[in-house]
């Protein structure tokens, strides 16, 4: 087919049975290109963005099995961790008094103070505060000593069995007329002490309000 013969062709799509043979092979063919362009748009485009999204999981699962995988290979010393934990735990709780032992302890904090030379004029436990498996007893106190006397006071409840905390520490230097002028300055000291109870299973539980009556 010659150029003449394209220039002069008529494209009417209504004449198309007239056109030549090399013409209608490259109109099916752009009619051909042209449908697989658009199934391709609306079908393959979709199916390789669920692939992605496949992969994308597939990944995701892989990583997942790989870190379970490296958990179920360190299980024996994850055991072997709680173990201990449980057993520090088990320390801890076993250096928490009772209820009956609570008297025995505030009476050892009272004696290991005047054991280290405190005056006190204030020594009062407070009301406890509940925890979830302890109850914390804080004890107010004020006393006069020395500094080296409460640091060895300090050190001494640090020593005892149970767990005894040192908070709110207030020191002022103050003269007292007791004692003697040679000694060192005595200090006037505020804190709170805490202690911590055990709510064991034999702990009284608050009773219930009694509903009203008819």
């Amino acid at each position: 087919m010659t150029l003449d013969e394209l220039r002069n062709l008529d494209l009417d799509i209504n004449r198309g049975g007239e056109w030549p043979a090399p013409v209608k092979a490259l109109v099916m063919l752009a009619i051909f290109a042209a449908a697989c362009g658009l199934g391709w748009y609306l079908d393959t485009s979709d199916l390789l963005d669920g692939l992605a999204q496949e992969q994308q999981k597939e990944q995701q699962l892989r990583d997942e099995f790989r870190s379970r995988q490296r958990v179920v290979a360190n299980l024996d010393a994850y055991r072997a961790q709680i173990g201990e934990l449980e057993t520090m735990l088990g320390d801890m709780l076993r250096q928490l008094p009772t209820r009956t032992e609570m008297p025995n302890l505030l009476e050892d904090i009272s004696n290991q103070g005047r054991a280290n030379g405190l005056v006190f004029t204030l020594f009062k436990p407070l009301d406890e505060l509940p925890r979830e498996f302890y109850a914390a007893k804080p004890i107010q106190i004020k006393a006069q000593a020395t500094y080296h006397q409460f640091g060895a006071f300090v050190s001494s409840i640090a020593a005892l069995p149970r767990i005894v905390t040192l908070e709110a520490v207030s020191l002022s230097a103050q003269p007292m007329k007791d004692f003697n002028r040679d000694s060192p300055e005595p200090l006037n000291i505020e804190a709170t002490l805490q202690t911590y109870r055990y709510l064991d299973e034999d702990t009284e539980a608050a009773p219930k309000p009694a509903g009203k009556r008819k």
